[in-house]
């Protein structure tokens, strides 16, 4: 499917441009920061940012902190992810992962590390209403805290989701909340409260479910070289998935009802269209990576 690849490049070159520290010190954390932050990828988090912005009227390089500081903290979570502690993976978007060119120790400060400059870069550099940028950072701080992404790991580990209700909410909070965050942040920083936005809020909660669904299918269905990381890590370390939980025909079904609610969320939030939005959502939908 089309993607927004004029995004894609805006958010590359800001990252491309991004300066953490000139200590000589330090430099080789800055380099293994970068090495994963520059490895490649859709970038659909700080996408979904920037063509938000276009849906609601504003210029999307209005956001570029904002959506740069969003992929500094998904780039976090992939570098701790794949710790040994954690998923135990070797290969990331097709190349060593952070651990294992730069060691353990350094891969954790380095996750630390991003994680930290997102919200110094966003609170520097993101123009808007010092209030409307207090409360999109609180969602971002929110969307990837223990009520989002760090605990919807943490559930991932502990392996206690009893049913596919529970499978359903650790995705919610694992990957979909800062997903969530991407769209929401944006209508935050430009003045829009929760009941402006509920449509929207609707689109992005169930664009992270159907993105965990899709990721679910490709782990069983991709290749090593298409995903740029071993295929059927979920299944070695025993994983509930979707497709675990429902079949890969029933996870198929799931994924396409997913796709037909996110679309009709996202046209009940823009009548009139938002083409980018729509773009990734396909993507999302339809990608092999």
């Amino acid at each position: 499917m089309p993607y927004p690849e004029e995004l894609q490049r805006l958010v590359e070159r800001e990252l491309d441009g991004l300066e953490f520290s000139p200590e000589p010190a330090t430099a080789r954390l800055v380099e293994a920061m970068r090495y994963s932050l520059l490895a490649g990828g859709k970038r659909i988090r700080p996408v979904l940012a920037l063509a938000t912005a276009r849906a609601i009227g504003r210029n999307e390089r209005d956001m570029l902190p904002l959506a740069a500081g969003i992929e500094l903290i998904h780039t976090y979570s992939l570098i701790h992810d794949d710790l040994p502690a954690m998923d135990d993976d070797d290969m990331r978007r097709g190349r060593p992962t952070a651990h294992k060119a730069y060691g353990e120790d350094v891969a954790i400060l380095a996750g630390d590390g991003l994680y930290a400059e997102a919200f110094r870069h966003i609170l520097t550099h993101q123009q808007g209403e010092p209030r409307a940028i207090l409360d999109a950072m609180r969602e971002l701080a929110t969307a990837t805290g223990v009520d989002g992404m760090v605990g919807g790991q943490y559930m991932d580990v502990a392996g206690e989701q009893a049913d596919a209700e529970d499978l359903r909410r650790l995705h919610e909070l694992k990957t979909g909340r800062l997903i969530g965050a991407s769209v929401e942040c944006v209508l935050l920083i430009n003045g829009m409260t929760r009941s402006d936005t509920s449509d929207f809020c609707e689109f992005a909660a169930e664009l992270g479910v159907l993105f965990q669904i899709v990721d679910d299918i490709l782990d069983v269905t991709g290749t090593d070289a298409a995903l740029g990381k071993p295929q059927g890590s979920d299944e070695r370390h025993g994983k509930r998935t979707y497709v675990s939980e429902f079949g890969l025909d029933g996870a198929r079904e799931l994924a396409e009802r997913s796709h037909r609610q996110a679309r009709a969320s996202l046209l009940a939030a823009v009548p009139n269209g938002a083409p980018e939005l729509e773009q990734i959502t396909d993507f999302i939908a339809t990608r092999s990576s």
